[in-house]
């Protein structure tokens, strides 16, 4: 009797965490869509505290005293599937979190919480001394975080976990090898090729009005759950889960590009598909968010670019465009529609960046972050090694700060190791496509009849509904029946871009 006690008290203790959390990323959320900045200081504040206080639960004697008790083995086989899983989560924060100090916790989510507000000031300004000086705590409070922990081999890896459990730098280096050896040919013989794409008509003012309005409307047809969810605005797109009944996503609205709010969009809507369809059966325990990054990174590109920029979604989606903004692409023919939206060409901005040399930008970001990590560049040198990267890797070079080293939230937040979950996210995508399709082999005709919800449901069966419950080489296995493979991008990418460009 005293165990079930006991698991009804740690679960209790969880849930009381979550609810913390969930009111420090409803302030978060708030700090992000326009909270007075005047208002930042001192939200910064509160943040840190709520924060501080999760930490030292999660680092209690108590919860000591939980993770001691069901780690025993006679009691850790006696666990159900949930309770078992909910314990050995809880022992990996607890180990790791222990070896930090909470009152340097506390004071390094202060520090990120203002960081960010201080970036987005820098960003505008193109001003990275503005940012440098709160870039340089974050970097060697991490190395200092990192010491704590301890790490094998690369000092990255211990980062990387925190993101994609079980990924190290020398799988990384793997994958990544692989992907840039087949596409960087691949984007030669593209810029090569005289079947260049027109995106002549993409230039011109689009009502930003009429750009939401188109938004919400591919949100509702992809199954986003507006009783579950919100749409606003923001500097740098995001999406946040308080809850499976409270996903929010933010977006942001170029009056210049019609195509950047709507891709961000079914973006943020791909993270929000997957964390509103978590089985209700790990609402309150730790166990109620996406596995892995990479994986949640797999929803947002699969919606935005197997779906979003594929020739059946615009044979559905691109006459209610034209009705949306006439008078203005009227003239415009679906197939060049489609062939503009997947326009191959270097760029600087990554969110902006096409499928293919988007992979470029993460691994500039990957390449970046490893040395930063361990000491081979400083955060003064970051403007000129970004420039240099760019240049190197996809011939372009920013004009200031922010369009360059400025452009990504991401370093303010202190994610480290993030990065990355992009392209394994592109590689995951492709992967699960590839079973998809074995699946449901009528996939392009429903999404040309905007029938996604069968797509949707698939996807809730495989991948959404466990939350964290399975690893992500789990998921993979179980969805696809081996390890992460990038020959299944590499695939995706040159049957599609073969295509277009006439290759």
């Amino acid at each position: 009797m005293e165990a079930e006690t006991k698991l009804e008290s740690f679960k209790a203790y969880v849930r009381k965490m979550k609810q913390y959390e969930e009111a420090i990323a409803l302030i978060y959320w708030d700090m992000r869509t326009g909270a007075p900045k005047k208002g930042i200081g001192t939200r910064s504040e509160v943040v840190g505290e709520l924060s501080a206080e999760v930490f030292r639960m999660s680092t209690s004697e108590e919860m000591g005293g939980y993770v001691d008790f069901f780690m025993q083995p006679e009691q850790l086989e006696k666990l159900d599937t949930i309770s078992r899983k909910m314990v050995l989560e809880c022992k990996k924060d607890y180990d790791r979190s222990k070896k930090i100090p909470a009152d340097k916790y506390q004071e390094y989510v202060v520090l990120t919480s203002q960081a960010e507000s201080v970036w987005e000031d820098a960003k505008h300004k193109s001003d990275f001394a503005m940012f440098q000086p709160y870039l340089e705590k974050i970097v060697a409070t991490t190395r200092e975080f990192i010491e704590l922990w301890g790490y094998e081999g690369n000092k990255y890896n211990t980062l990387l976990d925190m993101y994609e459990p079980g990924m190290t730098v020398d799988k990384l280096d793997e994958v990544f090898g692989a992907l840039r050896s087949k596409v960087v040919p691949l984007l030669q013989r593209i810029q090569a090729s005289p079947n260049q794409p027109d995106r002549s008509f993409l230039d011109q003012q689009y009502d930003i009005a009429k750009q939401k309005q188109f938004s919400l409307m591919i949100l509702n047809q992809m199954q986003y759950d507006f009783e579950a969810g919100r749409l606003d605005e923001t500097v740098h797109p995001f999406a946040t889960a308080l809850n499976p009944g409270d996903v929010r996503i933010t977006t942001r609205y170029l009056p210049n590009d019609i195509t950047s709010a709507l891709f961000g969009t079914i973006h943020e809507g791909g993270h929000a598909l997957y964390e509103q369809n978590i089985s209700s059966d790990l609402v309150g325990t730790n166990l109620c968010t996406g596995t892995s990054m990479g994986i949640h990174e797999s929803q947002s590109r699969f919606w935005e670019n197997v779906v979003g920029r594929s020739r059946e979604f615009w044979n559905r989606y691109y006459g209610e465009l034209q009705s949306t903004f006439a008078g203005q692409i009227d003239d415009i023919d679906v197939d060049t529609f489609y062939k503009a939206n997947n326009h191959i060409h270097p760029s600087l901005i990554r969110i902006e960046a096409d499928e293919l040399t988007y992979n470029l930008h993460i691994m500039i970001r990957y390449e970046l972050e490893k040395e930063l990590i361990n000491g081979s560049i400083q955060v003064a040198d970051l403007p000129e090694a970004w420039n240099a990267k760019y240049k190197e890797y996809l011939g372009v070079v920013p004009a200031n700060n922010g369009e360059g080293v400025l452009q990504d939230v991401h370093w303010a937040g202190g994610a480290f190791g993030y990065f990355p979950s992009y392209s394994l996210g592109n590689m995951y995508a492709a992967q699960f496509t590839n079973t998809l399709r074995k699946e449901l082999p009528n996939f392009d005709q429903l999404i040309e009849a905007g029938n996604l919800a069968p797509i949707k449901e698939w996807l809730t069966d495989k991948i959404y509904q466990y939350g964290k419950l399975l690893t992500p080489s789990e998921i993979v296995m179980q969805v696809t029946g081996e390890e992460l493979n990038p020959d299944y991008l590499v695939q995706y990418l040159e049957d599609k871009y073969k295509e277009i460009y006439g290759i």
